[in-house]
């Protein structure tokens, strides 16, 4: 969203109270999408760009409210040692619970945080020190330097101030280091643990930010409203905070308070009309929230912030132009420091004799093969020889069944997928695994991740903006190293599917590996994107990088390696320099189908080492 928008509506919201004749009914209502905002916010980014769906969020407003509740009317306290007791009880139960639910995934996690708001709202029911159904009534009002937020005038700006701020905080921990690791967690995990994303790590963050908010939104609520009960933290009111998330935004948290402001002022006016209209007192408003949510999510997935955002955006556009791209604020950053390169020719890395099972099904049978220092080795085979699957294991999304794996002298067997990738082992997928709503020059700075270590908090205070501009320019760098700087302020899922395997390699290349594993990178190119990555592949070897590739396009494998392994079910078949697997029979009536007479390999290839005779 752009500056001045965001201006006009902090001025809106300062002039809105000093209107004369206003209603207070308004400024109530605009106290309520407040608090209910701050619930949203946290929810956008836990469940609308984490992808960790949470029912429970109404269990930390009630948290937050009944924790300042308690301390300031049984005990007399200031409504600020509330909010302190009250953020302090959020973390240390949203820590726990992150620790127990976020291990499970899919459904499996939504029931998890169902169950916890059950729990939780049959605790605040009745437990008799918090009311039980009663609730704790007489709650006092905050105090600002004396003076007492009695009118929902004088709380309405306190209310408004940390919906603003935490909506900046949203906006800075989503545009940042974390918020890329936080955006893998939802289609990317697995890919993200490969570039050395700790992805619980992010899990965590995400869900105690989405608490911390809740509390936040609790204590105001509580002496907003004076009084708290059980019945507004139950599991209606978690489910009516997704609702507010999923037809605002489930991207953007200017959306999300959108959503806020939609919810509740339908939730109003049916609330007023329908016991009119039908003579009955039926909660009709969650039969149109319903409807409204499954129409959303058919026709406006991304819900209607997207909508409202581009209506207005194509009014005030300057005769149909087109937005170009942000600036380049990072362009002047300083580089990022490159790790020292093994020795030519060293022996970089040695898979021994490792096999792979899936119950009864062997994938991967002791297979044995090493790569050098400055030297493509390809892997090839038909699909299903297991190829991929070995790819996996030495990158640590696998485990494996027997046999070893060294990298640089370190052995790989028990290393995380983290690990792999803090020595310097990156890769491509065979599937392309790049984010569609990130930019290309995001999904890029991904892969750099490992390279500065700005955390969560200075993230949330902007305090990252170093951090954030080199890794930024790294990505510029990669993309421009492999012909794709044009594109790098474009949308990832615009992109065609051979440029998106592109993206990968220059993602790969972030990480400043010494091993770079790539799975079919030329697959979906062009005659003259081939030549283009042949030669960037070429030049990456020339500089020491070596190079494990698999690929099917037998014209591109044999021009760039120096040494091919042939798999057929698992198994090898043959090892050899490219002319000796062009000679090898076997390979040739089971594979190659004959090579056009056209292809030529110069013998030996440049960086050519190790032992060129064919074992078949």
């Amino acid at each position: 969203m752009k500056k001045w928008p965001v201006l006009v509506f902090i001025l809106l919201l300062a002039v809105v109270p000093l209107i004369p004749g206003v209603p207070e009914f308004w400024i109530n209502q605009l106290n309520a999408i407040g608090i209910a905002s701050l619930v949203v916010i946290g929810l956008v980014v836990l469940t609308g760009v984490g992808g960790l769906t949470s029912f429970g969020q109404a269990t930390f407003v009630g948290v937050g409210a009944y924790a300042s509740a308690w301390l300031t009317t049984v005990h007399a306290q200031s409504p600020w040692l509330g909010l302190i007791l009250g953020i302090v009880l959020t973390l240390l139960l949203a820590f726990i619970l992150a620790q127990i639910t976020l291990r499970l995934s899919g459904h499996y996690l939504s029931l998890a945080t169902i169950a916890v708001c059950l729990i939780f709202y049959y605790l605040y029911g009745n437990m008799p020190f918090l009311g039980r159904h009663d609730g704790i009534p007489g709650i006092p009002p905050i105090s600002f330097f004396g003076y007492p937020l009695l009118q929902a005038q004088s709380i309405y700006y306190l209310i408004w101030f940390v919906v603003l701020l935490a909506a900046w905080t949203g906006i800075n921990l989503l545009n940042s280091r974390s918020g890329r690791a936080i955006r893998s967690l939802k289609n990317g995990e697995k890919m993200a643990q490969s570039f050395g994303v700790h992805t619980f790590h992010y899990k965590v963050i995400a869900f105690i930010y989405a608490a911390v908010l809740a509390g936040l939104a609790g204590w105001l609520y509580a002496h907003e409203q004076r009084a708290v009960s059980p019945s507004t933290f139950g599991i209606n009111y978690g489910i009516e905070y997704l609702f507010m998330m999923v037809v605002g935004s489930v991207a953007s948290v200017w959306g999300g308070i959108f959503g806020a402001a939609v919810i509740l002022t339908l939730k109003d006016q049916i609330q007023d009309i329908a016991p009119r209209l039908f003579d009955t007192s039926t909660n009709f408003e969650l039969i149109v929230f319903g409807v409204l949510v499954v129409l959303v999510l058919h026709h406006a997935r991304d819900g209607l912030w997207p909508i409202v955002t581009g209506f207005f955006s194509s009014l005030f556009r300057k005769g149909g132009t087109r937005v170009t791209a942000a600036s380049s604020w990072w362009s002047e950053a300083p580089l990022l420091d490159k790790k020292e390169k093994p020795q030519k020719d060293s022996t970089l890395l040695q898979v021994k004799t490792i096999r792979k099972q899936f119950g009864g099904l062997v994938a991967v049978n002791d297979i044995d093969f090493s790569v050098n220092a400055g030297q493509i080795v390809g892997l090839i085979g038909p699909n299903g020889a297991g190829k991929s699957t070995t790819f996996n294991l030495i990158t640590g999304v696998l485990p494996l069944t027997s046999g070893s794996i060294v990298f640089r002298g370190k052995p790989l067997a028990s290393a995380t997928a983290e690990e792999i990738a803090r020595l310097g082992v990156a890769r491509s997928f065979q599937h392309t695994q790049l984010l569609p709503q990130m930019s290309v020059l995001e999904n890029v700075a991904l892969g750099a991740h490992l390279r500065r270590s700005a955390g969560a908090l200075r993230s949330l205070l902007r305090l990252d903006r170093q951090d954030e501009a080199a890794l930024l320019r790294e990505a510029a760098i990669q993309l421009e190293r492999v012909g794709l700087a044009e594109s790098m302020h474009e949308l990832a899922g615009n992109l065609s599917l051979g440029k998106q395997r592109i993206v990968e390699v220059a993602r790969a290349l972030a990480l400043d590996p010494s091993l770079l594993l790539l799975d079919e990178p030329a697959a979906g190119l062009r005659y003259l994107e081939k030549q283009e990555l042949a030669e960037v592949l070429s030049a990456l070897r020339d500089e020491g990088m070596s190079i494990l590739l698999v690929e099917h396009d037998m014209d591109f494998v044999m021009k760039l390696t120096n040494h091919l392994v042939v798999m057929d079910f698992g198994t090898k078949i043959a090892e050899g320099s490219p002319a000796q697997i062009q000679q090898n029979e076997k390979v040739l009536q089971a594979y190659l189908g004959g090579l056009d007479d056209e292809v030529v390999v110069d013998e030996p290839p440049v960086g050519n080492v190790g032992n060129n005779e064919v074992h078949a």
